[in-house]
């Protein structure tokens, strides 16, 4: 681990960042340019003194799963992210892990939704990022671990993840679920983390292994859902998609027509998402 290295190349990025970058407000007027240590913080999820510890050259080496938040949070390139990880004595990613990173490019379109749900998710539905509208429709989901990351594994062990759907919905969110990960699991291998995830679920849940057996391949996205939020009961939305260029990562855009119940409810879902940051 190079600690002068790894110091050096944070603070750099963090003072040439602005919190207009990141879709922050830019608040008072600050003393020092680019984002404060405890902006950067709290983007990549981890306590103020321990981003400062490492910007001070006082930290233990930090994991490759904080690393890689750190490279979300300061929307660096995948060349800079391997800098960062290499810096702080890691392998850079694998291509299969790398497919998690989310290219400043498709950050940058996510951040202009600022009044609509939008998010960018992986091939196995892992949440990348999430705009504020998104963390107020979903809950943070961005900041997982292990597993539970992927949304398809979630849905076939954890029953919370069902409350956003109508439970009329569920078996056909099921079967495009488990199709979803079939066509990932082609493309990335069966020692890959698709793998894993077929396996822990075969385990897990039968209806699971019910479906898989079904043999169904697709990359399915409703064009038009209804979502269940705890206050403002069911949002019917059109969901829009964005494919990266290999197909790796999606951003999801759920809008509503003018004039609809729907867009009423997104106007309110904005309001509690703006209440949460004045709070």
């Amino acid at each position: 681990m190079d600690r002068v290295a790894l110091a050096d190349f944070l603070r750099h990025r963090r003072e040439t960042l602005r919190p207009e970058d990141l879709g922050l407000p830019e608040g008072a007027r600050r003393r020092a340019t680019g984002l404060r240590r405890e902006e950067v913080a709290a983007l990549a999820g981890m306590s103020t003194d321990y981003y400062t510890r490492l910007e001070q050259q006082r930290s233990p080496r930090p994991s490759e799963q904080m690393l890689a938040s750190l490279a979300r949070a300061l929307r660096l390139t995948r060349d800079e992210r391997d800098y960062l990880f290499r810096a702080a004595g890691h392998e850079i990613p694998s291509h299969l892990s790398a497919a998690t990173h989310v290219a400043p490019a498709l950050r940058r379109v996510l951040d202009c939704f600022t009044s609509t749900p939008a998010l960018i998710i992986s091939t196995l539905d892992e949440t990348l990022a999430q705009n504020r509208m998104a963390e107020a429709l979903f809950g943070d989901q961005a900041h997982r671990t292990g597993l539970a990351r992927s949304g398809i594994y979630r849905w076939f062990t954890d029953p919370a993840a069902r409350r956003c759907y109508p439970e009329a919905d569920h078996a056909r969110h099921s079967r495009a679920q488990v199709a979803n990960l079939r066509a990932a699991y082609g493309a990335m291998g069966a020692r890959s983390k698709a793998g894993e995830l077929v396996k822990a679920l075969w385990k897990a849940s039968p209806e699971f292994a019910g479906l898989w057996e079904r043999q169904e391949v697709a990359r399915r996205f409703e064009d038009h859902k209804v979502l269940l939020h705890p206050e403002l009961g069911a949002i019917e939305v059109d969901c829009q998609v964005l494919f990266t260029e290999d197909g790796s990562q999606a951003l999801l855009v759920l809008t509503a027509p003018p004039r609809t119940e729907g867009f009423e409810k997104l106007q309110l879902l904005e309001a509690l998402a703006n209440e949460r940051v004045a709070g």
